[in-house]
């Protein structure tokens, strides 16, 4: 399985990523949706901005991942605030994850810059997309 995740462009998430101040994702919901439970070590991420362009612009492997049971928001914001340097956080995105009742951590390791290229977007507004190969979506 290959993935494509999109980082928060006004919190700078990929080149704080690419620069290695930020070494993991997480994503969180009140429910199990993507990535929960799909993404595995070694895995692929194709890293993108959300900031409209659909353009793909670095690649990274996964080195963890971890993906809670159901959390009260107390214990949620407790492993927020315990992945806090990793993450690289801002207040407005700790604010966002913390509370959540199930999160994901996704560690990221080798993350690098590769030719931009664009892939064909489906009609999901999800921030993160789960394919058997990135070669299904290229545009």
């Amino acid at each position: 399985m290959e993935h494509i995740a999109y980082c928060d462009a006004k919190e700078k998430e990929l080149q704080s990523l690419l620069d290695g101040t930020k070494t993991m994702l997480i994503r969180g919901a009140a429910g199990r949706k993507l990535p929960h439970g799909r993404v595995n070590e070694g895995e692929v991420i194709y890293l993108l901005e959300n900031a409209g362009s659909a353009t793909v612009r670095a690649r990274a492997v996964v080195s963890f991942a971890w993906f809670s049971e159901k959390l009260t928001p107390e214990a949620s914001s407790q492993i927020v605030k315990e992945h806090i340097a990793p993450l690289k956080l801002s207040a407005a995105q700790v604010k966002r994850w913390a509370g959540k009742r199930y999160l994901c951590l996704i560690g990221l390791a080798d993350v690098r810059v590769i030719e931009p290229f664009a892939f064909l977007r489906t009609k999901s507004m999800d921030d993160w997309i789960c394919i058997p190969s990135i070669k299904d979506v290229m545009a």
